[in-house]
C-alpha cells in the first residue's frame, strides 16, 4: 500500500490540491508530520473538489517515525552524484516497478514544505531517494505537481497483473541493517570515513530494493556467518 507522506505542509490550498490528485489516481492514505496549515480549511476542501473525504481522513503526527510506514522514500529536486550516496535517486518509474506487487506493508512517499524541502535529517531517516526529472533551469516542481507525476507513475504500474509478494517488514529490516553495521564494525578499514561509506551504500542498496522477505532472511543468514567468522 502506498501512503502519501506531507511534511510540514504550509498552504492549505496546496494540501486540498494534493488530496485532489490523490483521488484521481485511486489513492487515499494521507499523512500530514507536523502540518503548518489547516488541512479541513475552507481553501483546503475547495481544492480538493470532490476528494474532501482524502482530507476528513487524513492522520496528523509530529515525525515520520509515527507516520505508519514500513518503507520510507524521500523526494527532493536537489539531485546527488555518483559520490553522494545519500542523494543517489530513483526515478518515479522505477519506483512504480518496484513497489507496485507490494501487498502486505505501507510504502510511504514523502514530500517536504513548499518552502525548503526535506531537511537532511529528514532524507537521513528514508530508506531510498527519488527525484523527478525537470529542468535544470527550473527543476523545483509545485508540491501537488510533484506528487501528481508520482501518483501517475504508481498508477500505471497498477494496471497491469503484478505477482504480490511478501516484503521485508520495518522490524526486520532494522534487525538486517544492525547485522550489515555490526559486520561492518568488525572489518578493517583504513579510515572512520571509508567505513561510513560502506555503511551509507549498503543502507540505501536495501532501502532502494524492497526487499522480499526471503531475500531479507538470506541476507540475514550471511552477515550472521560473517560475524561467527569473526
Amino acid at each position: 500500500m502506498v501512503r502519501v507522506v506531507l511534511v510540514r505542509p504550509e498552504h492549505p490550498g496546496n494540501v486540498g490540491a494534493v488530496a485532489r490528485a490523490m483521488a484521481n489516481f485511486g489513492f487515499s492514505d494521507l499523512v500530514l508530520v507536523d502540518p503548518r496549515c489547516d488541512h479541513l480549511s475552507d481553501e483546503s476542501m475547495q481544492r480538493a473538489k470532490h476528494a474532501k473525504a482524502v482530507l476528513r481522513k487524513a492522520v496528523t503526527c509530529a515525525s515520520l517515525e509515527e507516520s505508519g510506514c514500513d518503507w520510507l522514500v524521500a523526494t527532493s529536486g536537489k539531485l546527488g552524484s555518483d559520490e553522494n550516496i545519500p542523494r543517489l535517486p530513483l526515478q518515479p518509474w522505477q519506483l512504480a516497478g518496484r513497489v507496485m506487487g507490494v501487498r502486505s506493508r505501507v510504502v510511504g512517499v514523502v514530500f517536504g514544505p513548499e518552502s525548503s524541502g526535506l531537511r537532511n535529517d529528514e532524507l537521513e531517516r528514508c530508506d531510498a531517494f527519488l527525484a523527478i526529472p525537470t529542468s535544470k533551469r527550473y527543476p523545483i516542481l509545485n508540491l501537488s505537481h510533484a506528487v501528481t507525476v508520482v501518483l501517475y507513475e504508481l498508477s500505471i504500474a497498477r494496471q497491469g497483473e503484478p505477482l504480490a509478494y511478501a516484503p521485508l517488514d520495518a522490524e526486520h529490516k532494522r534487525v538486517l541493517l544492525g547485522l550489515i553495521d555490526e559486520s561492518l564494525d568488525s572489518l578493517p578499514f583504513q579510515t572512520p570515513e571509508k567505513r561510513e561509506t560502506q555503511r551509507l551504500v549498503w543502507h540505501r542498496l536495501v532501502g532502494k530494493s524492497f526487499l522480499t522477505r526471503r531475500e531479507g532472511f538470506s541476507l540475514m543468514g550471511f552477515f550472521k556467518k560473517v560475524l561467527r567468522r569473526r
